[in-house]
């Protein structure tokens, strides 16, 4: 039992520092995304790193044998977390200001809401229902105001590229739960990040191969090294070894550090600043969120 609850401990540990290292996430790639990076380059690259990165455990354990019958849901998770997600989330922040982008990967928890209750992992109860109900129109209201012209930094397709992302980040920690059970973490992630730098390359060779380095400067160099190295694959290694002890639901409530840190960076770098309306909006995303969660732990 001690043993079980030391393993919860360092769960939300790791939750808390994989959700952290995103938030930084945000003002980072809105410095470089579009302006100095394509979204196509960059996720290619930082699929290629996340995978040379996930070959290093081997020095110091063992390999394990994945079974036959596990590389098609492998190869799914692969093309799902590593391309689809990432490249969605790249070319949504290339099209969106990082405060609305972080706030809308809060929706995540009700996404996972959703599609537990579509696969029967879940149940609909009144106050999840009320839950969702009040985070979603939150999150709308978020993502349609965007198109005013107060918020200069964000555009409406921005925005619905961020929910698409927060989708199908939900469909894995639902659907891939299994697997991460069932295999080493460092197992996991070096086949996933092997398999989508590889989907990826062909789609992110040109774009890779026109990026202007002589435009760069100090902040741009640092801001690529950072974004290349940490966010990929030390938070998801983070994500996935948490995984193994709390339930997909409670490990998407962490989501809400994200927008706090994302906010104050981004406020502080010049990069944006927050408008009253979103606010607003995000008090009523977070209410909704409040209430699945509460209702997850009764």
């Amino acid at each position: 039992a001690n043993m079980k609850s030391n393993g919860i401990l360092r769960a939300h540990i790791a939750l808390l520092g994989c959700n952290i290292v995103w938030a930084c996430d945000y003002p980072f790639y809105n410095l470089l995304l579009g302006k100095y990076l394509a979204p196509a380059a960059m996720v290619s690259a930082s699929l290629i790193v996340a995978a040379i990165l996930s070959w290093l455990p081997l020095f110091w354990e063992r390999g394990e044998r994945i079974e036959r019958k596990d590389w098609g849901i492998i190869i799914v998770a692969a093309i799902l977390i590593g391309v689809v997600r990432k490249t969605m989330m790249m070319f949504g922040l290339s099209r969106t200001s990082p405060i609305d982008g972080s706030i809308i990967a809060t929706i995540t928890p009700l996404l996972v809401l959703v599609v537990s209750v579509a696969a029967h992992v879940e149940r609909f109860t009144l106050r999840k229902l009320l839950g969702l109900v009040i985070g979603m129109s939150g999150a709308m209201a978020i993502i349609f105001t965007s198109s005013s012209a107060k918020h200069e930094n964000s555009e409406l397709w921005g925005n619905v590229m961020m929910i698409c992302s927060g989708t199908v980040t939900a469909l894995y920690m639902v659907f891939f739960k299994r697997l991460v059970t069932k295999y080493r973490v460092t197992t996991l992630l070096r086949a996933i990040y092997t398999i989508s730098a590889v989907v990826m390359l062909p789609f992110g060779l040109k774009p890779m191969t026109e990026v202007a380095f002589h435009d760069f400067n100090t902040h741009n160099w640092l801001a690529t090294a950072f974004v290349l190295i940490v966010p990929t694959y030390l938070p998801n290694l983070l994500l996935n070894y948490s995984l193994r002890f709390v339930p997909p639901t409670t490990s998407s409530i962490y989501t809400y550090v994200q927008p706090v840190l994302a906010v104050a960076l981004s406020v502080a770098m010049g990069l944006d600043h927050l408008h009253l309306d979103t606010l607003l909006f995000a008090l009523i995303l977070f209410t909704g969120v409040g209430l699945v969660i509460s209702d997850n732990r009764q």
